[in-house]
């Protein structure tokens, strides 16, 4: 386990845990929580032995409560104390984008154990999130508008195209907390389980990624369907389709899963993230795949 304030991460087999670990301020965002995230993901990226990464939150009443708006919280309510007129000055840059940009990159499927409070923040910084699973005694809010500022963390990019425009303006406009069932019809959240059984359940679901799948697959995938299905054209998805099916078919990983299909018996894919990448990964570096 990484010694860390704010977080715990632990990994346990080819899964990693990051718990946000403030309990006794509800596990309340601030600024070191960000770097301290954003740190562990780092170490999972680079890990190859890690192929699915679970959110959650240390003990029984939160995932998260949203900023921390007290003193120790990291001063100022919503944004830094640092009054500037240039508003592209990185001082402006919302924390929380910080944090959801960088989950938006993950190399590794990146999962939500939602297991109690989630409002601000600690709601939209699920959204890039793969898989969002919660509790019933979960409860969401985008609360933003009944705090006099806006939805952040890129959240407004992300809501949208989890649940839907007119859903996210429901939520984001009324800015109300709501339980985990009128989550799950909205879309938000896969499944809500009893608060016992919420780990098992995020955790049978990494397992079930990393005992049959390819850590190269997964990760291009990932990209595909996050980067391209917002692009103007299919032609932009058939282009990088067919650059990764030609590369990868040509690969350990594709001979693998061709012989343990026909063998039938569980794959053993030899890819690493680290290394056996594609050579146009990431193509949104290239001009031209803005």
């Amino acid at each position: 386990m990484s010694q860390y304030s704010q977080i715990l991460y632990e990994v346990d087999g080819p899964v990693a845990t990051i718990t946000l670990n403030r309990p006794e301020k509800l596990n309340a965002y601030t600024g070191q929580m960000m770097i301290e995230v954003i740190d562990a993901l780092d170490q999972a990226d680079a890990d190859d032995g890690v192929r699915a990464i679970i959110f959650t939150g240390a003990g029984e009443r939160a995932f998260c409560a949203g900023a921390d708006l007290t003193p120790e919280g990291g001063g100022g309510p919503f944004s830094s104390d640092t009054k500037v007129d240039d508003l592209s000055d990185d001082s402006v840059r919302d924390g929380g984008g910080r944090l959801t940009l960088r989950l938006f990159q993950s190399t590794k499927p990146l999962i939500s154990a939602c297991n109690g409070v989630a409002v601000g923040v600690g709601a939209t910084m699920q959204l890039p999130m793969d898989f969002r699973l919660a509790s019933d005694t979960a409860r969401f809010g985008f609360v933003f508008a009944r705090r006099g500022i806006v939805p952040e963390a890129a959240s407004s990019w992300f809501l949208p195209k989890i649940v839907g425009i007119s859903q996210a303006l429901e939520w984001c406009m009324t800015g109300r907390i709501f339980d985990a069932a009128e989550a799950l019809h909205g879309g938000l959240v896969r499944s809500v389980h009893p608060a016992d059984e919420l780990m098992g359940a995020a955790r049978m679901l990494a397992m079930e990624i990393a005992e049959n799948t390819s850590a190269v697959s997964v990760a291009m995938t990932r990209a595909m369907l996050w980067r391209l299905s917002p692009a103007a054209h299919p032609m932009m998805a058939h282009r990088i389709d067919s650059r990764a099916i030609y590369r990868l078919s040509k690969g350990a990983d594709a001979r693998e899963g061709i012989e343990s299909f026909l063998e039938k018996r569980a794959p053993d894919f030899p890819g690493k993230v680290t290394t056996d990448m594609p050579d146009f990964y990431p193509w949104w570096d290239e001009p031209g795949f803005e």
